[in-house]
């Protein structure tokens, strides 16, 4: 016998009409959104809002409602993104506040549009990257790893706490041999530090970033190239650090000098390297977890930032690929039960 679902409803008044725009989006497309990711039913009659479904969803989609018309009564920007992440934030725990993390402004670039955590994974991040000399971010793409890193060394230069700003990335598809490339050692590695460019360019003022690169404030620095410095007030970020040999990382942990900090950032699940060599990434966090000073932070598909659908697909990717690896192990197990049974041979009841 199947039990009926009770349904809850709880229905919200709001006063502000600019902050209620603000909330709801055009065409009420960020209603369209809470409404998806909390699983309940959400309809807007004109300053009221009706949320029903299971109690759960219904509390969720009511606070995120609530909290979010907050930070719009307060002038802060609400995106599309914003709206997503903070009913995945409630999710979880509807006692959350989505201001302690989503205030946390790291940087207003030049567009204007403040730079914060997205979430606790997030948040945790950040603070651990400001409590410690090393950190280490692994987790699938579009989880904000880069980017927030990005965001926290031009804080810091801003701010005076370093010098300047190195950026690297191990160029895997050029065997790391750049040398016979055309170009300046800038335009070689360009498409390999492309997303890095990126980030800063969303950050600076272009004639402040051109200067801070004539002058070697912020610096690109293939990974290649690093070998016999010393990098002292510098915050320096490693990305794609996946695509390291051990050989690779422990030079790059070792170039650290005082007053500086450093990034890692990562996914070991997506290694480009030679099939059998071993990812400098795995073997440092190995090495270094319980070591003081060195922060850790993982993120799974369910921190990613990008358009909703981002996170299926991984979760799409990660299952399909799990679900080869079991049946290569289940073959390589029946390979070698079958290969044990021929070398024993015939079993004989013959005297010997």
């Amino acid at each position: 016998m199947t039990t009926a679902k009770t349904i809850h409803r709880q229905k919200l008044a709001f006063d502000n009409p600019e902050a209620l725009q603000a909330l709801i989006g055009s065409n009420n497309g960020r209603l369209k959104l809470v409404e998806r990711t909390s699983g309940a039913q959400v309809n807007l009659r004109g300053n009221e809002i009706t949320i029903e479904g299971d109690e759960a969803a219904t509390e969720t989609a009511k606070t995120a409602l609530e909290q979010l018309y907050e930070l719009a009564l307060a002038g802060k920007p609400l995106s599309s993104d914003d709206v997503v992440r903070a009913v995945q934030l409630l999710k979880g725990d509807t006692g959350q506040s989505i201001q302690g993390v989503f205030g946390d402004t790291i940087l207003t670039p030049r567009s204007g549009r403040p730079i914060a955590p997205k979430g606790p994974t997030q948040k945790k991040y950040v603070d651990l990257v400001r409590t410690n000399d090393i950190m280490f971010s692994v987790g699938p793409a579009g989880t904000g790893k880069t980017y927030l890193g990005v965001a926290l060394a031009v804080r810091a230069l801003l701010d005076k706490q370093v010098r300047r700003i190195i950026l690297t990335r191990p160029a895997v598809e050029a065997g790391e041999r750049l040398g016979f490339l055309p170009g300046t050692l800038e335009e070689k590695v360009d498409p390999y530090l492309r997303p890095l460019y990126d980030a800063l360019h969303d950050m600076l003022e272009p004639d402040k970033l051109e200067r801070f690169m004539t002058d070697g404030t912020i610096e690109i620095a293939p990974l290649a190239f690093m070998r016999g410095r010393t990098l002292s007030g510098s915050f320096i970020i490693l990305d794609e650090a996946q695509n390291t040999t051990p050989e690779q990382m422990k030079m790059f942990l070792t170039r650290m000098g005082f007053d500086s900090k450093a990034v890692v950032t990562g996914d070991i699940t997506q290694t480009d390297l030679p099939r059998g060599q071993r990812s400098g990434l795995r073997d440092a966090l190995e090495l270094v977890d319980g070591i003081r000073g060195i922060g850790i932070v993982e993120f799974s598909h369910e921190d990613v930032v990008r358009h909703p659908l981002v996170a299926a697909l991984i979760r799409a990717y990660d299952s399909r690929d799990r679900a080869r690896f079991e049946a290569r192990e289940r073959e390589r197990g029946e390979h070698v039960e079958r290969t044990s049974s021929h070398e024993l041979g015939p079993a004989t009841d013959e005297p010997q």
